[in-house]
């Protein structure tokens, strides 16, 4: 009994000091912090980023659209591969505006093969212009460029702008991949037209015959355009496979924007920012003139590391004014030479800094760039900045004009006078018969 006893005393003394254990005490201070109990802290283990460390195995992984089979793709992989100094300057060039690309790609959950279109459309120059006047990296002809709000100005066409043009070819795109609900037809509408795609489709449609990308009767070049895409897309996939080595391009953003305080020559923008004038038109190509206008290109792309030492040298610089260029408004339609020395330029100078080509008469309103004098202290103002235009006319349809109105005055002219001679006649007629009339009047 007595030993019954005992265990029960040990158990209820452990249960009570157990129950103890599972209550930490109670803080006597709101100020104090209540005791730990184990087992209640954790530890938030963290996730292992995989981030590639080359752009184009990001580019690899971004994967999206079906690869195209076939003789063509094949025999364009081939031909892109056996030009390897053609491959290595493309690419080259491709390493400034890649990141830029990828990262618009992403943000849309777009395929990343998307990247490499540029080096179909332009071999990644975004100064190239076409035979058809398409232009820039994406090379987007005037009036698409237009109903994508890419300013086309006598200062600047966002044809070429990097950021621009990618946003327009990427919304461009995306809108073509809805209207086909295909990427390879896609890719041919952007090439080729949505309108001539979709008369293909129709046609196939009524023929009863499939209407993929590979069914549909289109001009040779919409036929070459995605083997071209795939064949890149091929190589930059596995460039081992067919003897290539890609030059390495970081994941990294190669630049960034800049404001713009005032209007500055292209020249001391690139001094100011420590790199060539080469290096600056590389990322800001849609500045076709020597000069940047403030109001219609308020921000400029500089090279990542460039970017702060541009703005100190700005702020530590103490010129007085940093653009010898601005704008000015042609008053009447008048010839090349007599607006030259309005502006007391040189006529070859003044033709070459405004592309005007020989025989052409500027008309009323063009906005031209001229040397900024010494009393011109402010900058050029928004709306020519951002809607300033060069209207042209050749010489020889003026001419033709001024002939014309000429010679319609003159035969105004001699009209009336038959016509006054005409009615003089009748006069005359009149008068000899009132005189008849006398004689006769008189014999009676």
């Amino acid at each position: 009994m007595r030993f019954l006893l005992t265990v029960f005393s040990l158990s209820l003394a452990l249960l009570t000091g157990c129950a103890n254990l599972a209550e930490p005490p109670q803080a006597t201070n709101q100020t104090e912090l209540s005791p730990i109990a184990k087992g209640s802290a954790k530890r938030d283990s963290v996730a292992k980023l995989d981030l590639p460390n080359d752009l184009w195995e990001r580019i690899r992984k971004g994967y999206k659209m079906p690869d195209l089979e076939g003789d063509l793709a094949n025999d364009r992989t081939l031909w892109y591969a056996s030009k390897p100094d053609y491959l290595s300057r493309m690419t080259e060039r491709s390493n400034k505006y890649l990141y830029h690309i990828v990262e618009e790609l992403e943000a849309r959950n777009m395929p990343t093969e998307l990247a490499l279109l540029p080096f179909i459309e332009s071999a990644f120059n975004p100064q190239a212009v076409s035979s058809a006047r398409a232009s820039g990296m994406w090379q987007f002809m005037p009036k698409t460029g237009k109903s994508f709000d890419l300013k086309q100005n006598a200062f600047r066409d966002d044809r070429r702008d990097v950021q621009a043009s990618t946003r327009a070819a990427l919304d461009y795109l995306e809108r073509l991949h809805k209207m086909f609900g295909d990427w390879h037809l896609a890719l041919a509408a952007y090439n080729w037209g949505e309108g001539n795609v979709g008369k293909a489709i129709a046609r196939n449609k009524r023929a009863g015959q499939p209407t993929g990308y590979t069914d549909l009767n289109m001009p040779m070049e919409t036929r070459m355009y995605v083997p071209k895409l795939q064949a890149m897309k091929n190589i930059v996939g596995n460039p081992p496979q067919f003897s290539v080595v890609l030059p390495s391009i970081p994941n990294h953003p190669y630049f960034q924007s800049v404001p713009l305080p005032r209007d500055m020559d292209v020249s001391v923008a690139a001094k100011l920012a420590e790199i060539s004038e080469q290096d600056f038109k590389a990322l800001n190509p849609s500045a076709h003139r020597p000069v940047l206008l403030a109001a219609g290109s308020p921000k400029i792309l500089l090279p990542w590391d460039n970017a702060e030492v541009f703005q100190r040298n700005y702020e530590a610089s103490t010129l007085g004014r940093m653009a010898t260029w601005t704008a000015w408004i042609a008053p009447t339609t008048m010839k090349v030479t007599d607006a030259a020395k309005r502006v007391n330029m040189n006529e070859a100078d003044f033709r070459a800094i405004n592309n005007i080509p020989p025989r052409m008469l500027i008309k009323a309103g063009s906005a031209l760039l001229v040397p900024r004098s010494a009393g011109i202290l402010g900058d050029v103002t928004a709306q020519v900045a951002d809607n300033g235009h060069l209207d042209l006319s050749p010489e020889a349809v003026a001419k033709r004009k001024a002939a014309a109105k000429g010679s319609k005055n003159a035969k105004g002219t001699k009209l009336a006078s038959a016509k006054d001679s005409k009615g003089s006649g009748k006069q005359q007629a009149a008068a000899k018969g009132d005189k008849k009339g006398d004689t006769k009047v008189a014999k009676k």
